[in-house]
């Protein structure tokens, strides 16, 4: 689908469609976002019932990744395509102050939003930083759980973006992520539409 596009073109428009949603997610998609689209996805109410709405409002993951399995104390986890860092505030919370959790984005507003969020939530053993999913900034065999939350969706270089995820994982880590999926080929008007790979 790539292949009707430039890759470049479709970047920037994912860019700019996230820098908007760094502000909030109230209104920009389908589906419900902020705290109503987390209590729905079945995040754990606990983890939910003192983080300020302000940290809540660019949430607009599809599912819940940490449904997939434990989050074990003393892990250390990488949140592809973390967005305004909700994710890794909750993966903050189930490493402990043992663990460590790393975040990346691909969009500048962003992962500021994230830093702001995090030092909101008074998280100390985690960090965002800006890279993208086709070329991750950390070693070989760094991570025990690869997150991510409606984000391998958005890359036109899917392939690309797996053999990194595969290349940072431990051996036997896991990785645990909610995305969109396509269960027949897209219409050509469809998967050529900038609108749609940014949505």
């Amino acid at each position: 689908m790539a292949e009707e596009l430039d890759v470049s073109v479709i970047q920037e428009a994912v860019r700019k469609r996230y820098a908007d949603v760094a502000c909030s997610a109230a209104g920009k998609f389908g589906y419900p976002t902020g705290r109503a689209g987390a209590v729905g996805f079945g995040y754990d109410a606990m983890l939910l019932k003192d983080l300020p709405d302000t940290v809540l409002e660019s949430f607009c993951g599809v599912g819940n990744p940490f449904s997939l399995g434990a989050i074990y104390p003393g892990e250390v986890v990488l949140d592809v395509g973390c967005g305004a860092g909700f994710d890794v505030i909750v993966a903050s919370r189930l490493v402990g102050p043992r663990g460590r959790v790393y975040g990346i984005d691909m969009t500048p507003e962003m992962v500021e939003r994230a830093e702001r969020n995090l030092q909101q939530a008074g998280v100390r053993n985690a960090q965002v930083v800006l890279a993208c999913a086709e070329a991750m900034p950390y070693i070989a065999h760094r991570f025990d759980v690869v997150l991510s939350n409606g984000v391998l969706n958005l890359s036109p270089l899917k392939t690309r973006s797996f053999r990194e995820i595969v290349r940072v994982l431990k051996p036997g880590g896991r990785l645990q992520y909610a995305d969109i999926v396509l269960q027949e080929t897209l219409p050509a008007e469809v998967a050529g539409n900038l609108e749609a790979w940014s949505g």
